[in-house]
Parts: structure tokens; sequence; C-alpha cells
């Protein structure tokens, strides 16, 4: 028997739309065109402090929405890192056996007022990916 792990919460949290609203915010979500039609990609959302740190916080997108991941950053002219801890709740089934797991995040890349483009690293899960977000106005799970 395989045990299937699935996120303890699903959806993004209703403060999102909220915590989100004075935040830069870069993204590549989209809705697959198959039957499922899954919300995929990133979004990454920036607070700027006065200083060369950064607040951000980061979407994964699997196939629904997702609560930010808040991570630390710095940017240093179009330069932005951003590295932390994600702490990832999940259930497994059939057994209901909680399941913590901890990856670490890294975000390298160029920012400027339209775009994103870098690469995020997400421990174990992935390999490094190349990507390039679009500034928009809102998270996906804000959109009217």
């Amino acid at each position: 028997m395989v045990a299937v792990l699935y996120p303890l919460h699903l959806g993004a949290k209703g403060d999102e739309c909220t915590r989100t609203a004075n935040m830069q915010i870069y993204s590549n979500a989209f809705l697959t065109k198959d039957e499922a039609g899954d919300l995929v990609g990133y979004e990454l959302a920036l607070r700027q402090a006065n200083d060369s740190t950064v607040e951000a916080l980061l979407f994964v997108y699997e196939g629904a929405p997702a609560d930010g991941i808040t991570l630390p950053g710095r940017i240093s002219g179009k330069n932005l890192t951003i590295e932390g801890s994600w702490v990832e709740h999940l259930t497994e089934y059939p057994s209901k056996k909680e399941i913590v797991q901890t990856h670490l995040v890294r975000i390298d890349g160029k920012l400027d007022s339209s775009w994103f483009r870098g690469t995020i690293t997400i421990g174990d899960m992935v390999t490094s990916q190349r990507v390039r977000l679009k500034r928009v106005d809102h998270i996906w799970v804000c959109k009217k």
C-alpha cells in the first residue's frame, strides 16, 4: 500500500488578499487547459523595507491555491536574494498521520518594475527552476 500525502490546509487564507494588498506581486500562475483546470506556477509577493531587507511571500501552486511561505530576503540594486525554510504540514492517508517536512527555499534573480527573472530552489523537491514572473496587481486567489 502506498501512503498518499495531502496538505493539511488547502486554499489560501482569507487574509492573504489583505496581507498582499500593498506588496509588489510577480506571477507566472495559470490554470491548466485540461479538464482538471489545475492552478500551477509561482507567485512572489514582496515588500521592501527602508533598508535593503525584503519581506517575501512565495506561493507555490501545484494544482490548487496555497498559503504563502514567509521568507526573508535582501535586495541590492536589481539583485534579489531570498532564503529561508518552508515548514509543510501534511496528512498521510489512509492512516491520517500528520507529517511535517521542512524544505530550504532559495530565490535568486533580477527584479525590476515589470519582471522578476531568476531561479527558485525548493530543497529536495525539485532542482532549481528558472522562472520569469510578470508584475501583476494581486495574487491569483484575490482575482475577482
